[in-house]
């Protein structure tokens, strides 16, 4: 099968040398690739620069992307090549639009006026003691793959933060019927270190458990390959 992945976490800039990101290392994204890979699959893995990889292999394509606006420009023609994309990545849900001291939006008579501003600075000033940083929502990068290619399998992922189950299987399964897709990986950061990683594989009307990364990325790839 020709398998896509994305994995590791993207980074929005503030300026040329600041962003906002996230945690992801990819380690999940990369056990996944490699267990695809060790059972003779074509992966495409689409990940970012500091994120963990699989070793080099022949049926390995590893694609290097920064942003939320890199990623939608490069998955959508890959998404049309695939059979099956487990989308692990954690995307930016907001970009920086613009940045500046805490005195000037003080004295400012529109907020709104700032969303139209931009910074030209390679380096924003650290002068000011405090700064505003406005930020507008990214994309939903997996809201567009099914229409991309309404075939393709697709696995997404939910995290939420020390939440009831039951509420982390409702929002997992909202994302699920929203998105269109097959299978949501439903996991609580709460129940996340370095030795566990607690999750669920749901449909509409099942639950598969898993209890570290290993077996998530067994899980997954037993589905993927027996799903009709």
């Amino acid at each position: 099968m020709k398998i896509l992945i994305t994995s590791g976490g993207t980074t929005e800039e503030i300026d040329r040398v600041r962003g906002i990101t996230n945690h992801a290392t990819g380690a999940l994204g990369s056990l996944i690739a490699q267990t695809f890979l060790d059972k003779g699959h074509d992966v495409t893995l689409v990940t970012t620069k500091q994120a963990i990889k699989p070793s080099q292999h022949p049926n390995l394509t590893v694609k290097i992307v920064s942003n939320v606006n890199h990623l939608k420009e490069l998955l959508e023609p890959l998404v049309k090549t695939q059979e099956a994309i487990i989308h692990s990545m954690a995307v930016s849900d907001y970009s920086p639009i613009y940045m500046t001291d805490l005195e000037s939006v003080c004295e400012a008579d529109d907020l709104t006026s700032f969303l139209n501003q931009k910074n030209t600075e390679t380096k924003i000033s650290s002068d000011s003691d405090y700064q505003v940083l406005f930020l507008k929502k990214t994309p939903k990068i997996i809201s567009h793959i099914k229409i991309w290619n309404p075939d393709i399998l697709l696995i997404g992922f939910k995290l939420l933060v020390n939440v009831p189950k039951e509420e982390l299987f409702c929002i997992a399964r909202e994302s699920l019927r929203r998105n269109q897709a097959d299978y949501i990986l439903a996991n609580d950061l709460a129940e996340i270190d370095t030795k566990r990683h607690h999750a669920y594989l749901l449909t509409e009307n099942t639950a598969f458990e898993a209890h570290n990364k290993k077996e998530i990325a067994q899980l997954i790839y037993e589905k993927v390959v027996t799903h009709d």
